[in-house]
């Protein structure tokens, strides 16, 4: 939603139309007063007291014979300035450590609420009397207690707000493309949360006035003879039983700014909350944070081990090295193991295929090589990841800026989530031509727009001025393969990028990746449940199961010779158009869950061709004849004795 659709539509209804005139008003009194006050303010005049309402005297006049209407509208000013100074500094102060907080977590974050919590014990309204009372007098002093105590309520909203919007899978792009932390802050994450800020904003100011007012009430605020609402309440509570009348303009002045600012924002709301695009949403908190290793687990991996492990696996000119990855995650009966003993090789050029049913671990492999891995979740053990001869597991998040987006790039499954809804498309696709290639912002913007021609997206350098709700699945999907090109990286991950599309364009955007793939010689990683897509695209696939590589080798081998009887029963899961069939075949039962530690196979309660050795003890990884093929299988032909009949290495 814009900005002028934002207005358009807040106007649109009496509850937006009416407190947004009347703050309209207040705020031309408080820039205008000067020349629109029918009197000085301050002048008395003794033989006018207490007049009532009158032609001379629209308000009518106080004990010191002064016009009230021109106090009112002097005293405007400072109620707003006041609102102004007190919000500003619970801005200035509040937003940048929810921020921080929010989005580094840990210490920081533990820290920072223990004393956020500590200060909201105290009574607010006896803080602030102690820090004016340190501070001395004065409508300056007042406001900066208040505008302290404001800041602890933006802290909070803050911190919040970035929790529920961290994890959004355009913030990871963000890290992704190699943006510094700073910029993943204020151009990232503000933005999305703004909406929540807003409206505590208008709430504030309402509250401000009903402490300001309070505060020069009491004599802590504005020093007479300067008027501000509050001291015009003062003043009329002395003189009540001389006029009647004089507390009627400054408490009517106060409820109904103070009305117009709460109305205002539940206005906001509404409008804000007609678009869902307008607001990230809420999912659940976690805290990003580089892969790193822990304690040492035992491995499942026998059978191929030391030379002989590595001679099975490498690849010649390997880009990519994947050895013994462990990932361990946090579940209801402690840590398990989602990932376990992974190995592969991705050499330049090749597109390898992790394939596999729903939570079998493919994701989570992805992002651990991105180094995007959930704080609480780690790559435990001997796990290895070479990229480039660099080993990433424990590198730091700037060891990681590095090589993110510049070497490795990734393209999330849903475009429209993986896109920042608050940023237009050409600020997108310019963030990483600035990080990695020193574009500066005309050069980024004429790459840009060549990007999008590239895709095959029309008009492309008026369609850099749109954002992501303006595109359609399919042409999102295209800007996403743009931002993740752009800096022409080595290593290209692919997270189902085409689950969501129809087949038409997901035809399309896989013709762009692989001529992508062939004119710059990347490799890319593509993860898919699609196995119609891997037979068309992939060179070598990695069949996963339950968090395990149960099967390894090129495409064409281990779709037209599968040894592992899982590859068999995913493979005989796919429905053929050439025949008939009178119900679709499945899989009984489901995949094994991490936290199951049985010692045998962990596909033997599904599998139909199960012996009594495959529930006693891991299976050994087996070296089949073709190169570069491997089953983790005592039984990979099915034979009925269970006896193995390939040779292992």
């Amino acid at each position: 939603m814009t900005r002028r659709s934002v207005i358009r539509r807040l106007v649109r209804h009496p509850s937006g139309l009416i407190p947004a005139s009347w703050l309209t008003l207040l705020v031309f009194a408080a820039v205008f007063g000067d020349w629109i006050t029918p009197y000085d303010p301050n002048e008395a005049d003794f033989l006018a007291l207490f007049e009532g309402p009158s032609f001379r005297h629209p308000f009518g006049t106080d004990e010191l014979g002064r016009d009230t209407l021109s106090r009112l509208i002097d005293a405007t000013s400072v109620a707003l300035l006041a609102g102004v100074q007190a919000v500003g500094i619970g801005l200035a102060l509040g937003v940048p450590i929810g921020l921080a907080v929010g989005y580094l977590g840990g210490w920081w974050d533990r820290i920072a609420m223990r004393i956020v919590d500590a200060i909201f014990s105290l009574p607010g309204l006896i803080l602030a009397f102690a820090i004016v009372a340190v501070l001395g007098p004065g409508i300056t002093n007042a406001m900066f207690a208040v505008g302290f105590l404001f800041s602890l309520r933006f802290i909070r909203l803050t911190r919040g707000s970035v929790l529920s919007t961290r994890e959004e899978p355009f913030i990871e792009a963000a890290r992704l493309s190699g943006a510094p932390t700073i910029r993943v802050l204020r151009s990232y994450l503000l933005p999305n949360i703004a909406g929540p800020l807003i409206i505590q904003v208008s709430i504030s100011f309402a509250a401000v006035l009903l402490i300001e007012a309070g505060l020069s009430f009491l004599g802590l605020g504005v020093q007479p003879p300067n008027a501000t609402w509050g001291t015009m309440l003062r003043e009329a509570r002395l003189n009540q039983s001389q006029s009647g009348w004089l507390p009627w303009p400054p408490g009517l002045a106060i409820t109904l700014t103070v009305l117009a600012f709460n109305t205002l924002g539940d206005r906001l709301r509404d409008v804000l909350a007609e678009d869902p695009a307008s607001s990230p949403p809420v999912v659940p908190p976690a805290e990003f944070a580089p892969v790193r290793p822990a304690a040492s687990v035992d491995s499942d991996t026998t059978g191929v081990s030391g030379e002989a492990f590595e001679a099975v696996y490498s690849l010649s000119d390997a880009l990519l090295q994947v050895r013994h990855l462990d990932i361990e995650v946090p579940t209801a009966v402690g840590p398990a193991l989602a990932v376990r003993d992974l190995s592969f090789d991705v050499s330049a050029g090749d597109v390898v295929a992790l394939v596999g049913e729903s939570g079998s671990g493919k994701t989570l492999s992805a992002t651990a090589i991105a180094g995007l891995l959930p704080r609480q979740v780690n790559i435990v053990g001997r796990s290895s990841i070479l990229f480039k001869g660099d080993e990433l597991v424990g590198s730091t998040d700037d060891e990681l800026r590095s090589i993110r987006g510049a070497h490795l790039s990734m393209i999330f499954q849903d475009p429209m989530s993986s896109l920042n809804p608050s940023l237009t498309i050409g600020y997108q696709l310019a963030e990483p031509l600035r990080s990695h290639l020193g574009m500066n912002k005309a050069q980024a913007r004429d790459h840009a727009a060549e990007l999008l021609s590239r895709v095959g997206i029309p008009n492309p350098r008026n369609r850099l001025a749109d954002y992501p709700h303006q595109f359609s699945g399919g042409m999102a999907q295209r800007v996403m393969i743009s931002i993740a090109l752009a800096a022409e990286p080595d290593l290209l991950i692919a997270d189902e990028p085409t689950t969501a599309l129809d087949v038409t364009t997901q035809k399309q955007v896989l013709e762009l990746l692989v001529q992508a793939s062939e004119e710059s010689g990347m490799a890319m990683l593509f993860i898919t449940h699609d196995l119609g897509v891997v037979a068309e695209i992939a060179d070598r696939a990695v069949v996963m199961y339950a968090g395990q590589a149960i099967e390894t080798g090129e495409v064409f081998e281990t779709f037209a010779n599968p040894r592992h009887p899982y590859t068999r029963a995913l493979l005989g899961s796919v429905p053929l158009v050439d025949k008939a069939q009178k119900k679709l075949v499945t899989i009984p039962g489901r995949v094994a869950s991490p936290s199951d530690n049985s010692p045998g196979c962990r596909f033997v309660d599904r599998c139909s061709v199960s012996v009594a050795r495959c529930s006693e003890a891991p299976p050994p990884l087996l070296s089949l004849p073709s190169a570069g093929r491997i089953v983790r299988c005592i039984n990979p032909n099915g034979s009925p004795d269970g006896s193995p009949t390939v040779s292992s290495s």
